[in-house]
C-alpha cells in the first residue's frame, strides 16, 4: 500500500489508534502556531508504571496501546516519535503485597522508597529495581522501542531539580487547586512536597511549616524529636505527591502524549491544573476502563488477581494478548482465563478478513495496528476451540496426536510453526483449565434417543462427508426430536459426550475427530462409560 493512499484513508477512519493521532497532531499543530518546534524534535508518548507490586497485564496494556497510538501518528504525520516508559519507583511503600514472598522482610520498610526496599525475590538490589526488571523483560519480550526512565535516577540526578525550583516558586497556587479535593484532615498536612526523612528513610506526609525558594528547602516539624527540620528539595531530599508529581514529569521532560485509566479521570484534571500554572500545556490522551477479574473487581499490582501476562502467554498467543488490548478499550472488560481462547480464534479471524480487505478495511483491521501496517497471513484449518475439545475427547497431552486428526481432518494443512504454538496451547489450557472442571452425566430418555440415531446416521456417511452436511444431520435429528429450543439438544451433547455446557460446532467436530472415532464415543456415551472413567 501507498504511504499517501493510507494517510488519505487514516483523515477518515474511526479505528480508535487514529482518532487519538489526529487529535495529538491537532494539539500540536496549536502550539506550534505559537511556538513552533523544530519537527526533528521527537513527539513524546509516555506510559506511568508504580513498581509497588510485580506488572500485571493492564501495565502491558497501556503501554501496547499507546505504541498503537504512536505507530498511527507516524503513518499520519510521518514525525519522530519517542515512548518513555517511567517508573515511580521512588513512591513509598503503601503494605506489602499479598503476592510475593518473604512478607516479614517488607514489614519495616512500609512508607520508605520502593528504591531503598529490599527485594523479598532475592535477586535485585531493591523491590523497586525488581520490579523494574519485570517491567521491562516483558516490554521486551514484545519488541517494544522505549527507553526505561527511573523517578530516583531523575529525583537524584538532578534532571528535576528546574521543575521542582518552579513547583516551590508555585507552592501556594498548587496547594488550592488541591486543598478543595481533600477531606478535613488530610488537608491539615498536604504539601506537594513529601520529604524524605534523614533519619528514618521514609517519604513522609508531613505538614510544612515553611519555605524557602532562595534555598530550596522546605521545613517541617520532627514528629519524635518536636524539632524543625529543613531539608533541600532538589538531589533526592525530597520527592513530589503525585498529582503534583505527574504534572512535574509532563513539564520536565515535555510529555505530548499519555493515556490513563478511567480511575484517574479526577487526578489527570488537577494534574492538567497545576501543569498550566507551571506554564505548560497538558499531553493529549484519553481515558480507558478497567480491567476486572473473574469477581467483577478491579485487577490490582497488589492484590495480585486476574491475570498474569506468563500466565496469559502459556494458554494463548501474544498477538491474542495484543488485540485483547486492541479491542474497545473505553469497555470495562473481565480479564480471566476464558477470554484466551476467544480472543485467540477472533485474531485468526481477523487474519484471515484481511488479506479480502480494500485499504481502508485494511486499515481499521485490528490486525494492521497490531502488526504496524505488516500482518503476515497465516490461514490454520481449525480454530482453538475447536483443538480444545479436540484434545478434550481424545485426551492428547502430546501435540503430535492432535496433529495427526488435524491432518486426517485437513489433508493439505501444513504442520507451520503457528499451528503447533496453537495445538500446544490448546493441550495447557484443557489439562489445566478444562479437565479439572469437566463433569460427565448420562443422557435422559431424549437424548439417547437423539444419540441413537446420531450414531445410524453417522454409520452411513463416508469420510468424504462434509462439516455443513454433518451439522445438517444433526440439527435434523434434533428437531425430529421435537425439541422446543434446539439449543437443548446440543446443550445435551456437550453435557453427555464433551463433560461441559457449552461447545463447539458439532459438524466441525465430529468432521475433525473422525466419523469412526465419534460414533465409538458416542457410544461409550450411552454405555454410560464417560460417567463411570469420572467417577473413578
Amino acid at each position: 500500500m501507498e504511504k499517501s493512499e493510507i494517510k488519505k484513508f487514516a483523515e477518515k477512519s474511526n479505528a480508535w489508534p487514529f482518532v487519538e493521532a489526529r487529535n495529538l497532531r491537532d494539539r500540536l499543530d496549536k502550539i506550534d502556531c505559537s511556538a513552533p518546534k523544530d519537527n526533528n524534535t521527537p513527539v513524546l508518548f509516555e506510559t506511568g508504571y508504580g513498581p509497588s507490586g510485580l506488572p500485571h497485564i493492564g501495565t502491558f496494556g497501556e503501554v501496547a496501546r499507546t505504541n498503537i497510538v504512536r505507530h498511527a501518528f507516524e503513518v499520519l504525520t510521518e514525525r519522530k516519535t519517542k515512548l518513555i516508559c517511567f517508573s515511580d519507583d521512588m513512591d513509598g511503600l503503601r503494605k506489602i503485597p499479598e503476592n510475593v514472598p518473604n512478607k516479614d522482610l517488607l514489614e519495616k520498610f512500609v512508607e520508605h522508597p520502593l528504591t531503598s526496599v529490599p527485594d523479598p525475590f532475592g535477586k535485585f538490589k531493591s523491590f523497586g529495581d525488581h520490579n523494574n526488571r519485570k517491567l521491562q523483560e516483558f516490554l521486551d519480550y514484545f519488541n517494544f522501542e522505549y527507553e526505561f526512565v527511573s523517578a530516583t535516577e531523575c529525583y537524584k540526578s538532578g534532571k528535576f531539580d528546574d521543575a521542582l525550583k518552579k513547583i516551590l516558586l508555585n507552592y501556594e497556587k498548587i496547594k488550592n487547586i488541591i486543598l478543595p479535593t481533600l477531606g478535613e484532615d488530610r488537608k491539615k498536612t498536604y504539601s506537594p512536597f513529601l520529604p524524605v526523612c534523614p533519619k528514618s528513610g521514609k517519604v513522609l506526609q508531613v505538614s510544612i511549616n515553611s519555605i524557602d525558594t532562595e534555598n530550596n528547602t522546605v521545613s517541617y516539624i520532627d514528629e519524635d524529636t518536636k524539632e524543625l527540620v529543613t531539608v533541600s528539595i532538589l538531589g533526592g531530599s525530597c520527592k513530589l505527591q503525585w498529582k503534583c508529581d505527574w504534572a512535574m514529569r509532563w513539564f520536565a521532560l515535555s510529555v505530548d502524549y499519555e493515556m490513563s485509566g478511567k480511575d484517574l479521570s479526577e487526578s489527570v484534571i488537577l494534574s492538567s491544573k497545576i501543569l498550566r500554572v507551571l506554564g505548560g500545556i497538558p499531553p493529549s490522551g484519553f481515558s480507558y476502563e478497567l480491567f476486572l477479574d473473574n469477581n467483577g473487581e478491579k485487577i490490582s499490582k497488589s492484590k495480585g488477581n486476574g491475570l498474569s501476562i506468563d500466565e496469559w502467554l502459556r494458554y494463548g498467543s501474544s498477538e491474542s494478548l495484543s488485540l485483547f488490548m486492541y479491542a474497545n478499550p473505553k469497555r470495562a472488560k473481565r480479564l480471566f482465563f476464558d477470554v484466551i481462547p476467544k480472543t485467540t480464534d477472533e485474531y485468526f479471524s481477523h487474519l484471515k478478513k484481511y488479506t479480502e480487505q480494500d485499504i481502508p478495511q485494511k486499515i481499521d483491521n485490528p490486525v494492521w495496528h497490531l502488526h504496524k501496517g505488516l500482518p503476515k497471513p497465516n490461514e490454520l484449518p481449525v480454530t482453538y476451540a475447536l483443538l480444545l475439545n479436540l484434545v478434550s475427547v481424545c485426551y492428547a497431552s502430546d501435540s503430535n496426536i492432535v496433529w495427526e486428526y488435524v491432518k486426517t481432518y485437513s489433508p493439505n494443512s501444513k504442520r507451520t510453526k503457528e499451528l503447533d504454538e496453537l495445538i500446544n496451547l490448546a493441550v495447557n489450557y484443557y489439562k489445566e483449565k478444562i479437565e479439572p472442571q469437566k463433569k460427565y452425566r448420562l443422557p435422559n430418555a431424549k437424548e439417547r434417543k437423539g444419540i441413537a440415531e446420531l450414531i445410524k446416521t453417522l454409520s452411513s456417511l463416508d469420510n468424504e462427508t462434509s462439516s455443513d452436511d454433518i451439522q445438517s444431520m444433526v440439527f435434523a435429528i434434533g428437531k425430529n426430536l421435537e425439541y422446543e429450543n434446539l439449543r437443548e439438544w446440543f446443550k445435551g451433547l456437550y453435557e453427555t459426550v464433551l463433560g461441559q455446557s457449552e461447545g463447539p460446532r458439532m459438524g466441525s467436530f465430529i468432521k475433525l475427530y473422525g466419523i469412526e472415532s465419534t460414533i465409538k464415543l458416542l457410544e461409550n456415551v450411552i454405555l454410560g462409560k464417560l460417567v463411570k472413567e469420572q467417577i473413578k
